[in-house]
């Protein structure tokens, strides 16, 4: 069973059988053909529609769809999803950041953040100069900065604790 889910929160279950498809238990009549790479024409209820898949994000089920000129965006959770849901643990994959950490001894040359500042994965957030080299780091993950432990021209060691969220 999946759950498929629009972005204006209109939700329907759908079982795939081998030779049928039921949507919120009742038998979904439709005539389904590729008519190019992505691109569907359907026949439902005497009525054609054109489906294009836009963009696919397989590791968030997320899918932008083209029918008929109309863009949806929806959400698809199978039968695990939906389990992990109900025991409350809907949000394993995502990755909750408490503090960013100095991966070598070094000298920070550059703080790009500050206290109440927002940050997105992969932000830079400070410049580490180690052996000679400069390093980038950059978050982890999405959060706030809480606290930021050290100062520019200050030596750290490796493990140090440089920046609370």
């Amino acid at each position: 069973m999946l759950q498929v889910k629009t972005a204006n929160d209109k939700t329907w279950q759908v079982t795939i059988q081998k030779d049928a498809v039921h949507l919120n238990g009742t038998p979904f009549n439709w005539d389904i053909s590729p008519i190019g790479p992505n691109t569907f024409h359907i026949l439902k209820d005497n009525k054609s529609y054109t489906a294009e898949l836009v963009e696919a994000d397989y590791q968030a089920k997320t899918f932008i769809l083209k029918i008929n000129g109309v863009v949806q965006t929806v959400s698809v959770k199978d039968q695990f999803d939906l389990l992990l849901d109900k025991m409350g643990m809907a949000n394993t994959n995502a990755q909750k950041i408490n503090d960013v950490k100095a991966p070598m001894p070094g000298l920070i040359l550059e703080i790009k953040v500050q206290p109440g500042q927002e940050v997105k994965k992969g932000d830079p957030i400070m410049i580490l100069e180690a052996m000679k080299m400069e390093n980038i780091l950059k978050s982890p993950g999405d959060g706030v900065v809480k606290e930021v432990k050290v100062a520019v021209r200050q030596n750290v060691e490796k493990n140090q604790v440089l920046i609370l969220f």
